[in-house]
């Protein structure tokens, strides 16, 4: 695969207004996918675009929107919407293609274009590939005549329709009423559907984080926080926390007691409710080399299996559609249900673990520990260019650790898809050789 200049782990991401996060970069975004997205026949073309708060946002977007309209593309704006709601939303309306404004669970400052294509997948290496070289092009190549160019039009209910979307994955026979929910929408893009969507449900909704004012997305709240949500749990007594990042396709809970559960248990919760009502498939769940090994042990003692894949929910995905599974996700929140959802869904991942709460009567906090977790550490370093990885040093630091370990643990070391880190992770049932481990493997990558 030849290297992605503008793409990374997760569409094109980076602080607004700097390289590759401009208005001139989104143009030519808007222009190669739309020329790529213009079938051969000769319908209107149409692309659906949706936004998270932040205030580079109101740069990015219409950058795009004059990019497409100019190769003859219609546009429909959506405003404030949750990621899995866009690409819902590209197959719902038979678009061409979905955009997500958005750069997650990142700090204000950075924002990031996420592109979904017709059957509402994020789209493959290959085909971002393609619009990088559609993108280096003249910006005079492929425009519209003047009468074929794109209209714009604002859709209004597009964050009912979601909130439909989302009720509508609860089992029909539950109800959450009796219950107390504290909700962190992170200041983000979910801040109308997901406190609406509880609410519809029966449940009794105390919010946070439904403020948004341009900059305070992911600030001090949201699935990266999850400490603003622990203590309002604690302050009215709530049954759960839940906690969505900016573009609400993480997902991080809180026990009654607000004690935080990470994906890999909130995987385990619902992969346990699935197989027993017959519901998981293909005998297991799909998760990232980060999800712990306890997982795996969880799994292996129910007949279930948990197969990895590299970092990032596109590749989770990927996997789950090969091999037919309906459940995956990441250990920091991103968690797909394929049944209703064709990428990471925060909402309809907690309506799942609300089911269970209910149909088993029990607390959250009898549920919130399904496995004990193995003693896992995670160290980042930072580099400032070059390839450390590939240094014999490195290498030889590796094997050692990984002969130390002998069986009974794991070794991954990765560069971040997002930011100029090495990501160095061990974990096994001995803390203190798991702590050794990953030191010698951190001075090596810091010495090369």
């Amino acid at each position: 695969m030849s290297k992605r200049t503008y793409f990374g782990t997760d569409g094109i991401r980076g602080q607004a207004n700097q390289h590759p996060m401009t208005a001139e970069v989104a143009l030519r975004v808007g222009l190669a996918a739309g020329k790529l997205f213009r079938s051969q026949d000769d319908r209107r073309h149409l692309v659906v675009i949706g936004k998270d708060t932040r205030l580079s946002g109101y740069m990015i977007e219409p950058a795009l929107v004059a990019g497409f309209a100019s190769v003859g593309m219609d546009v429909r704006l959506f405003g404030p919407l949750p990621t899995p709601a866009v690409a819902m939303m590209t197959r719902s309306m038979r678009a061409d293609l979905g955009v997500m404004i958005s750069a997650s669970h990142n700090d204000f400052a950075d924002n990031g274009i996420k592109l979904f294509g017709p059957d509402g997948y994020k789209l493959s290496d290959a085909q971002e590939l393609k619009i990088e070289a559609l993108m280096d092009e003249g910006l005079q190549e492929g425009l519209a005549p003047p009468r074929g160019l794109g209209r714009v039009k604002r859709i209004d209910d597009a964050q009912a329709r979601y909130v439909e979307i989302v009720k509508a994955t609860f089992p029909r026979h539950l109800s959450l009423s009796g219950l107390r929910v504290v909700i962190d929408c992170a200041n983000g893009a979910s801040y109308k559907v997901a406190p609406t969507a509880l609410y519809e449900l029966g449940a009794e909704v105390i919010t946070v984080g439904v403020d948004p004012d341009g900059s305070n997305i992911n600030a001090e709240c949201g699935s990266t926080h999850p400490e603003a949500m622990a203590k309002l749990v604690r302050e009215y007594r709530a049954d759960i926390g839940i906690a969505l990042d900016g573009d609400a396709d993480r997902l991080v809970i809180c026990d009654e007691k607000g004690l935080v559960v990470d994906g890999d248990q909130i995987m385990a919760i619902i992969a346990d409710a699935y197989a027993k009502a017959g519901k998981l498939k293909a005998g297991g769940v799909v998760a990232t080399v980060m999800s712990n090994l306890g997982l795996e042990r969880f799994l292996a003692d129910k007949g279930l299996t948990l197969e990895r894949t590299s970092v990032g929910d596109r590749y989770v995905m990927a996997r789950m559609r090969e091999g037919g599974f309906n459940l995956g996700g990441e250990q920091s929140g991103p968690l797909i249900l394929s049944d209703f959802s064709t990428t990471g869904d925060g909402m309809i991942a907690a309506l799942q673990v609300l089911a269970v709460m209910i149909e088993t009567d029990l607390p959250m906090s009898a549920l919130a520990r399904q496995f004990e977790p193995v003693p896992q550490l995670l160290e980042n370093v930072r580099f400032a260019g070059g390839k450390p990885l590939e240094a014999a040093s490195v290498k030889q630091a590796i094997a050692d650790g990984e002969s130390q370990l002998n069986g009974s643990g794991r070794i991954v070391v990765r560069p971040s898809g997002t930011e100029p880190l090495i990501r160095i992770m061990a974990e096994g049932d001995d803390p203190a050789l798991v702590k050794k481990v990953v030191r010698s493997i951190a001075a090596a990558v810091k010495a090369a």
